[in-house]
Parts: structure tokens; sequence; C-alpha cells
């Protein structure tokens, strides 16, 4: 039997890890009787923990109070806790780093040396070599996602990547962080289909709308609806090839907002990518390594190719 403090600790520990406890199993657990279990949540509820009756049972429920009290976490629980504040210290959500490193801060003051020291060394042996984005407004982000959470339209004025304004009426779907920028995919509802916004060009209006009822996800997949929308559609240069690969090994030379892969049949298959111009179009093509056929793509990338293959003419055989 624990006890004392070591005992209180336990109990604050079990009522952390579920739920919802019957007096019964906490006894069991500690080794204690019903009537001191009840003591001890009295002992917690003084020291601020909000320890509350549970709903239908003779049990108990952490909840949630004013203040945040004390956390008690496992070694590998800390160390997860450790890494995402100091990702969060250099992430995309304006306003999250000093308050990330402020958390860090109080949370290593109190890890235990073996914890500490393995903390401290992944931080000075990893670089992020994430490019630099737009950071988005955390006020912003929580109303879009409650918004999202609670299934209510959405107007807001989003500035276009050509700089025009306008102001959007929406359903909003998911949020979907992807490399340094948050994006909104969501039904516009003047426009009557889907369509995806990136946040930290939006400003968003209050109060929200009212209430829709959810749709299916685009495609059935926010993500590679996403994915799609940035590799073709937002792009200024696009094409099509066929690549003389099967769509599953093409896949997974693909990164995410390259193109999107349809397999053609079982030995071919269709690239639709995207790209700031014609040059960079076969860049993105040749590095995958396989042969491809161009069916669709604007008369400059014709040109480009011609460029590229004759580069690599030269490279090997001067005469060319």
């Amino acid at each position: 039997m624990i006890d004392g403090a070591g005992r209180l600790l336990a109990l604050l520990s079990l009522l952390q890890a579920r739920r919802d406890w019957s007096g019964t199993e906490l006894a069991a657990r500690l080794g204690v009787t019903t009537r001191t279990v009840r003591r001890d949540v009295t002992r917690l509820r003084e020291l601020g923990y909000p320890v509350h009756a549970a709903p239908g049972t003779a049990g108990y429920r952490l909840g949630a109070g004013r203040a945040l009290p004390p956390l008690l976490l496992d070694d590998e629980e800390a160390v997860a806790v450790a890494v995402g504040l100091r990702t969060a210290a250099i992430g995309s959500v304006t306003g999250m780093e000093e308050a990330s490193l402020r958390a860090l801060g109080k949370l290593e003051q109190v890890l235990p040396a073996r914890l500490r020291h393995r903390v401290a060394a992944l931080h000075r042996t990893t670089v992020r070599a994430d490019s630099a984005g737009a950071g988005v407004d955390p006020a912003a982000l929580l109303a879009v996602a409650e918004a999202c959470h609670r299934h209510e339209r959405l107007r807001f004025a989003h500035t276009g990547a050509d700089g025009k304004v306008s102001v959007r009426s929406v359903e909003p779907q998911r949020l979907v962080s992807h490399g340094r920028h948050w994006y909104l995919v969501a039904w516009d509802v003047d426009r009557d289909d889907w369509r995806c916004f990136r946040l930290d060009r939006m400003e968003p209006r209050t109060p929200t709308g009212p209430r829709f009822a959810p749709r299916a996800d685009p495609d059935g997949d926010v993500v590679a609806y996403l994915n799609q929308r940035l590799s073709t559609w937002a792009w200024p240069v696009r094409a099509t090839v066929v690549l003389d690969e099967p769509a599953a090994t093409v896949a997974a030379r693909i990164w995410p907002g390259m193109g999107v892969v349809e397999a053609v049949d079982a030995h071919r298959c269709r690239l639709h990518v995207g790209a700031e111009n014609a040059n960079d179009l076969v860049w993105m093509v040749t590095s995958l390594g396989v042969g491809f056929t161009v069916v669709d793509g604007p008369p400059d990338l014709t040109t480009a190719l011609r460029a590229h293959a004759a580069r690599c003419l030269r490279a090997v055989d001067p005469a060319w």
C-alpha cells in the first residue's frame, strides 16, 4: 500500500489516465478502502484539482478547472510534450513561439536529469529544414476550427494569389496543415463547389452563420483533394504526362503537392503536375527517372524539353 503524498500522486495519475473511475476500482488499485479514497479525493480538491462525481456511477472524474494544475507524465509523455513544444516554437502559427518556449522552460525545469539530457541532445543535433512561410493568426485558426467543429457557416475576406480581395461564404469542412501553411477545405456556397483557402490570406468575420449539415469529404479524402489542388489548379503552368511505370511505383516518388497520379493500366499511369514555369515542369517530370509522353501542356513545355534534352546530350557528347 502506498502512503501519504505518494498515494495522492498515484490517485491523480489514475484519474488522468481514464475518464471515469468507480470508488471501488480506485480503492483496489491503491490498496486502500473506499473511505480512504473519498478522503484523498477531498485533499485533491483542496489542492485545486477539480475532481467531480462521475454521472450515473458512484465514482469520480477529473474535470477541467479555471487554472491548470500540475500534470503527471511518464517518461515517454514528458519527452513527447517537450519535443512538441520545441517544434511549435518554430512552427507556422504566429505568436506561438514565445508561449511555447515559456512552457518548454517550465517543463524542462522539472524533468528528471536523464530525460532533460536526452531532450537537450535532440534539440542540439536537430535542424529544421522547412522553408519560411507566412504565419497564421492563432485567433483566426481557432475561429475557423470552431466553425468546422460546430458545422457553422463561415464568412471571411480572402486575398487571392493575384492580390484581389473577395468576401467568401463557405461551409467549413476540414483544416489541413501542409508544410509551413494551413489550409481550409470548404464548400463555397456562392460557387456551389469545393474550394481551398490559405488561412494566412483569410480574415474571418464574426459572428458565424447558421448551422449546416456536414457533407462527405471531397473525393473521400481532404488531404488527397488538397494535394490535387496544390499540384495542378493553383499553378500558372500545368501539364499532364503518361509515365511508363505503374501508378503504385510512381506514387512512392511523388512528394505532397507535386502532382496527382492516376492509373492508366497495369503498366502505365497519368501524372497531373503544375509549376511556376515550363523549366520547373521539365525538372519535376524528368526527376522521376521513367519514360513519359506529354499528352497536355503549354507550347513552351515542348521548347523547354528540347532544350533540356540538348543540354543532357552535350554533357556526354560535345558535338551536340
